[in-house]
């Protein structure tokens, strides 16, 4: 099994200099790149302080520029707000900068405040459609002249400048949640992404199903490597297990403003709600936030990834971003590296 690792510049609070937050974020991109991480990605939101990230492609040079070895991902770029010729471009200039190691991660998008923002009147839920038209788009202009007159994009003649450095492209994946999300990703050769959030592992094996079940009906089709994210957080003594709990509880709260899209949100900062208030607040139980996610010291992480790895998950990617402070994040990521990572050599 391989990891991944997927990191924000994140300010919970006003009070976080965004200079503080951006020189964190490059050294923990950097901890991985030394440490033997297959992946970083960077997201794409807009106007959330919790996850400063307008353009994946942007974060991904600034990366490239520092590190060597690590591949860089976009996770995800989100179809509806861009458009093919600009999206083929730029991905495929961040392949030439990094010397060909971009991971093109696309997806429908996350929070409905977004889409009234940059794209109004699309529901998140149509998301999707969008995400095909626009992949296909793509790789048709990474690979010279192509006209497009389609149901969201129509344009004469054109190309991508420049063209990726990888051939045919660069390796596409894909945010998947539904079994229809996952037979376009086997059809269509897409690698996955995937999310249980807070839920059980009972969630991970539903998301392999999917993906079996797709292979199942799609005979011949490659199998995609399958990812699956979790918060991830490494501590040295058993007794700190609520400090990494109580920071996930915290951004969760604002995590759920946002995604019930309750609109409370100023200057950028999302109001954290009371999760006790919610009809799936059991989700948040501390004692099962501790259980669900990576949490633990190296031994109980790596017990905890066995079983993973023993469901068929290819990449483990540790979610670095929770709100937790920036030196204990940067002792966990010293802790999976040094002592969790080698039991998975």
């Amino acid at each position: 099994m391989k990891f991944q690792l997927a990191i924000n510049m994140e300010r919970l609070t006003p009070d976080l200099d965004m200079k503080d937050v951006a020189r964190h974020t490059l050294e923990m991109v950097q901890m991985a790149d030394e440490g033997g991480f297959a992946i970083a990605w960077a997201a794409e939101h807009h106007a959330l302080e919790m996850t400063i990230a307008p353009n994946p492609f942007q974060i991904l040079t600034w990366w490239a520029a520092h590190t060597s070895r690590i591949r860089l991902g976009s996770a995800v770029m989100v179809a509806a707000y861009w458009h093919p010729i600009k999206a083929a471009g730029e991905a495929a200039l961040i392949d030439l900068y990094s010397g060909g190691r971009l991971e093109f991660g696309i997806g429908s998008g996350a929070y409905q405040r977004e889409f009234d923002r940059l794209h109004p009147g699309l529901k998140q839920s149509e998301g999707h459609r969008y995400v095909h038209e626009m992949l296909s788009a793509v790789k048709a202009l990474w690979q010279g002249d192509y006209e497009h007159k389609g149901e969201y994009w129509s344009f004469p003649t054109a190309t991508s400048v420049p063209k990726p450095v990888q051939k045919p492209h660069p390796p596409i994946w894909i945010a998947a949640r539904s079994p229809d999300t996952y037979d376009f990703a086997v059809k269509h050769q897409c690698n996955i992404l995937s999310w249980p959030l807070t839920r059980p592992m009972s969630e991970v094996k539903l998301y392999k199903k999917h993906m079996e079940r797709a292979l199942a009906v799609n005979p011949g089709k490659p199998r995609p490597i399958f990812a699956t994210m979790r918060h991830t957080v490494v501590y040295e003594r058993a007794v700190d297990w609520e400090v990494p709990v109580k920071a996930a509880i915290r951004q969760f709260g604002q995590f759920e403003n946002l995604f019930k899209n309750l609109g409370d949100v100023a200057d950028g900062f999302p109001r954290t709600i009371n999760l006790s208030e919610l009809e799936n607040r059991g989700e948040y139980d501390p004692h099962i936030l501790h259980r669900n996610l990576l949490f633990g010291t190296p031994d109980v992480v790596i017990a905890k990834l066995r079983d993973y790895e023993d469901l068929g998950v290819d990449h483990f990617t540790y979610y670095a971003s929770l709100g937790l402070g920036m030196k204990e994040q940067k002792r966990s990521m010293e802790l999976f590296v040094k002592e969790v990572m080698p039991a998975f050599t």
